[in-house]
């Protein structure tokens, strides 16, 4: 997020591996997607990048684990707090404390001389909402009855407690948690739901912006996670992936950075055709084979007098489409 100072409350071992892979934003005119040398699995998901953004619940036991390379030698895995509790060559099974909190594993291979930081969130349990609050910030209720009885819809299990502190921490090379944070008001702590595959399916995007020929560091996330109680008062659909914050709404913007999508097509005009060159980039990527993991919605939208065009992405695991 542009504008932090903070920082990323981490384990001294990751700010030092963060430090070392700094490089790979160092390079002016050069955009680099900031890949480790070697992917890691976690749960459902597979990172090629050299900082991934975790969420799990206090006690929860996470499967890790570098797939498929038979040929690389041991790795190690060092965490700040937790515990390891089993595991083998090249794969462990990590304990996450019983405290809601930041924690940092980091997975490195001596050989590569590379290594992977996965910041891990432990978040405070769904349970704890007491009504419709937690900790004095409001989320409202979500709905009691899933859509269409589907799993995604049901009460998310916990969220991330977002300080001032932990705003700037990395959640993947080019982004951070503060952009996923809702736009109500509220003191810190406020709380948010992130699932890292549209973390790691915005990375992607942004590469193949990049690879396109726009020049950009990060996404605009105009909109990413939104409470049941924010998304009510927008007058938004009830079942929005947002709730369960696996949607974000977003433009490329920085020439100039001025909160508004840029003028890609250069006619010298901020409008819909702006947002679908984005939406074609997105688009394109539909019916790759490495591409089936990200599936979702994808929508463009024009500019209004509240907001400028924008396109929305989300990881529902269905293709969907509407909007302009």
């Amino acid at each position: 997020m542009r504008g932090c100072t903070r920082a990323p409350a981490i384990a001294v071992i990751a700010l030092v591996t963060l430090l070392i892979c700094a490089g790979w934003r160092a390079s002016a005119g050069e955009f680099n997607s900031g890949r480790a040398a070697f992917p890691v699995k976690f749960a459902d998901e597979v990172t090629p990048y050299r900082v991934t953004g975790v969420f799990v619940l206090p006690g929860e036991r996470l499967e890790i684990e570098v797939p498929d390379d038979e040929t690389l030698s041991a790795c190690g895995l060092d965490a700040a707090a937790g515990r390891i509790v089993g595991g083998g060559r090249n794969r462990w099974t990590w304990e996450a404390p019983q405290e809601a909190g930041d924690v940092s594993v980091v997975i490195h291979s001596p050989e590569l001389e590379d290594s992977v930081v996965l910041n891990v969130f432990v978040m405070v349990p769904f349970g704890n909402l007491n009504g419709d609050h937690l900790n004095g910030y409001c989320i409202g209720e979500y709905p009691s009855i899933p859509l269409k009885q589907l799993p995604m819809y049901e009460c998310p299990t916990g969220f991330v407690e977002v300080t001032e502190d932990n705003l700037c921490t990395p959640v993947s090379p080019h982004f951070q948690l503060g952009q996923f944070i809702c736009k109500q008001s509220g003191a810190y702590p406020k709380y948010l739901v992130l699932r890292e595959r549209l973390v790691l399916k915005l990375e992607l995007i942004l590469e193949k912006i990049n690879e396109a020929g726009y020049r950009y560091e990060t996404l605009h996330v105009m909109s990413g996670y939104r409470t049941p109680h924010y998304n009510q008062a927008i007058g938004n659909v009830k079942y929005s992936r947002h709730l369960w914050g696996g949607a974000a709404d977003i433009f490329v913007d920085g020439a100039p950075l001025d909160g508004m999508m840029d003028d890609l097509n250069r006619d010298g005009k901020i409008d819909y055709r702006d947002a679908d060159m984005v939406y074609e980039i997105i688009d394109r990527m539909y019916g790759k084979p490495w591409y089936a993991h990200f599936l979702g919605g994808l929508a463009k939208y024009k500019k209004t007098l509240s907001h400028g065009p924008f396109v929305h992405v989300d990881v529902r695991g269905t293709r969907a489409r509407w909007g302009t």
